[in-house]
């Protein structure tokens, strides 16, 4: 039977949507190469700095749930709409930031918008089109999630050694302004009636508190040291906005930013936490190796994002293929070989040093690329599929929350343990090492307590 044809609308609404998670995935890595010319115009360190990615990671991961919610209640196409016009707006705040308070507010409520963006893009996408073509636009956007990763590094690296870091911003503009009119004009009204969706708002502000104070405590503990008393009261803020939210989240059950049926599911549980020790490691490389290129190898900013390339590359060829290798091996086998890979892809680039060439590198880089290819897919599907079919959607956001939130707080932990070491390189390398710990420890869990049944081949059948 003749699959049926789509239509112009489709086309520019499939197009709004493929434009907008361009931007949203780009705008994670396109400021790694451009970070050293933000530190040296505004006169900060890497601890300062890194804030440019985490801000904008972390406020996304928390809120993209929250971004779902309010998709189920307003309509994905307000969301959308509302979401881009903030992702605008906030790029020409950021393209004018005159320092670097303004810049890391305007990156934060950029999250807020990409936060609003995410769910909805998931939504629309998938409403525009028949099932018959499900699986064509599901490999389109993991394409676009590819073809984001490869170009980012590049894309900022050319613009801050040829225009300006503040033409990432920029840039922004006109293709959020067409991902919205092409919404507009091509995408229905969903507003839906009767939903009984609620936001779930004090566990979204006693969860932010929290992991922003445990984070700001660490980035000043580099500067002033554990013991001072500002650190001291951070840490304790985050333990009481931590518990407050654990409280709340099981006093309001199904409405609860993590419903109680998920949060209660062990398997899902198990996911979450592999995930989240596994976050880091891709957001630490995007930050750090452009670093040592560009401060200790003499690389512009335009060869420090082709040095990304074996690493971004690998990611998404391997995401790709990473379909047809479930059906051999199983989602438990690609999530322990994916964390072997990151473990050793990482542990390899702990190395390190000042004498470090770039082709002694790539070999850490691919494998570490091979292994993120290999457990994104494979941990997503576990997680949608041991929950209610009904809940696949919202178990999916709430795994990214873990994955982008875990790898910005991962991010803090890694800055801070650098910050601390004598030598900038040499903390580099011990904040890799911790890093490969953390694979081990995720490989470990996922061993023990994933389900899934072994391959014939090992299980002897």
């Amino acid at each position: 039977m003749e699959q049926p044809k789509i239509s112009r609308a489709q086309v520019y609404g499939l197009s709004s949507a493929a434009l907008a998670l361009f931007l949203i995935a780009i705008d994670m890595s396109a400021f790694a190469p451009a970070l050293p010319a933000i530190e040296n115009e505004f006169g900060f360190d890497i601890t300062t700095s890194q804030w440019v990615i985490n801000g904008y990671a972390l406020v996304f991961g928390i809120l993209v749930v929250t971004g779902g919610r309010l998709a189920d209640i307003y309509g994905r196409k307000r969301a959308f709409i509302t979401g881009t016009g903030i992702f605008a707006l906030c790029s020409l705040l950021g393209g004018l930031s005159i320092d670097m308070a303004m810049l890391l507010v305007v990156r934060c409520l950029m999250g807020i918008g990409a936060a609003l963006m995410w769910p909805s893009i998931i939504g629309m996408t998938y409403s525009l089109v028949s099932k018959e073509y499900a699986g064509q636009v599901g490999g389109g956007l993991m394409a676009v999630l590819g073809l984001a990763n490869i170009v980012g590094p590049i894309a900022g690296g050319v613009l801050a050694e040829y225009l300006s870091w503040r033409w990432i911003f920029y840039i922004n503009i006109p293709l959020a302004l067409t991902a919205i009119l092409l919404c507009w004009k091509s995408v229905p009204d969903d507003v839906p009636t009767g939903t009984r969706e609620k936001v779930d708002y004090l566990g979204v502000i006693t969860l932010s508190v929290s992991l922003f104070s445990l984070l700001i405590s660490l980035n000043l503990a580099s500067e002033i040291g554990f013991r001072h008393p500002l650190v001291v009261y951070l840490l304790m803020a985050f333990l009481i906005f931590i518990c407050l939210f654990i409280v709340l989240e099981r006093r309001n059950q199904e409405m609860a930013l993590i419903p109680a049926d998920i949060i209660t599911n062990k398997t899902f549980c198990v996911v979450s936490i592999v995930t989240l020790l596994s976050a880091m490691m891709f957001f630490v490389v995007l930050l750090f190796m452009p670093q040592f290129f560009i401060e200790y190898r003499g690389f512009t900013a335009v060869q420090s994002g082709f040095a990304m390339v074996p690493l971004m590359a690998t990611f998404a060829l391997t995401s790709y293929l990473s379909g047809a290798l479930h059906k051999q091996l199983g989602a438990k086998i690609l999530i322990c070989v994916g964390l072997v890979c990151k473990g050793a892809g990482i542990f390899s680039l702990s190395y390190l040093n000042h004498e470090s060439e770039y082709l002694e590198l790539i070999p850490g880089l691919i494998i570490l690329g091979i292994g993120i290819g290999l457990f994104n897919p494979a941990v997503t599907t576990v997680a949608v599929s041991v929950v209610d079919s009904s809940r696949s959607s919202l178990a999916s956001a709430i795994l990214y929350m873990f994955k982008i939130a875990g790898g910005a707080l991962g991010l803090g932990i890694n800055a801070t343990i650098v910050a601390f070491a004598p030598v900038v390189v040499e903390g580099i390398g011990r904040a890799y090492t911790v890093n490969a710990y953390f694979a081990l420890s995720a490989f470990i869990i996922a061993v023990f307590f994933v389900p899934g049944p072994l391959p014939k081949v090992l299980s002897g059948r």
